[in-house]
């Protein structure tokens, strides 16, 4: 039964990328850019799952890490590996992520609180749990998530 606070919830269009085996989706409308993987200038004295800072068209971008920030495995890049370009109010930033799969779209219906989490390391980055074709999708907050 999905949660009463996603109830009144629209459907929304998500793009689901991996980070190993899981599955994370990001609301699309929050996305500017998915990019494959960039010359990244590494910055001093920031946080490691900081990667830097890419120039995308004029504009400087920070770039950070998923696997670094939710304390995963690090992976060799792929050619599958992409920067999806968020922007947040006024500020771009750019994640790295595994592989870009499907964009997927959900209804309150669909979404689940994720209050069984609460003791998971990327609890409090959660918006919601999905269910797509027998699948869970973890719908990320982004807003929480780059507040470094």
């Amino acid at each position: 039964m999905a949660d009463l606070q996603f109830q009144e919830f629209e459907t929304k269009q998500f793009i689901v990328f991996s980070l190993g085996e899981e599955r994370f989706g990001i609301d699309s409308l929050k996305i500017t850019t998915i990019d494959r993987m960039k010359t990244i200038t590494r910055v001093p004295k920031t946080p490691s799952y900081i990667k830097g800072v890419i120039n995308l068209r004029g504009d400087i971008i920070p770039v950070m890490d998923l696997r670094l920030k939710f304390n995963l495995p690090v992976a060799e890049e792929t050619d599958e590996t992409r920067i999806i370009i968020l922007k947040l109010e006024e500020v771009s930033i750019g994640v790295i992520v595994d592989q870009v799969l499907q964009t997927i779209q959900l209804g309150g219906e669909a979404i689940e609180s994720a209050a069984s989490l609460m003791n998971s390391t990327i609890a409090d980055y959660i918006l919601g749990i999905g269910k797509v074709d027998g699948e869970i999708v973890t719908l990320l907050n982004f807003e929480k998530l780059v507040k470094i």
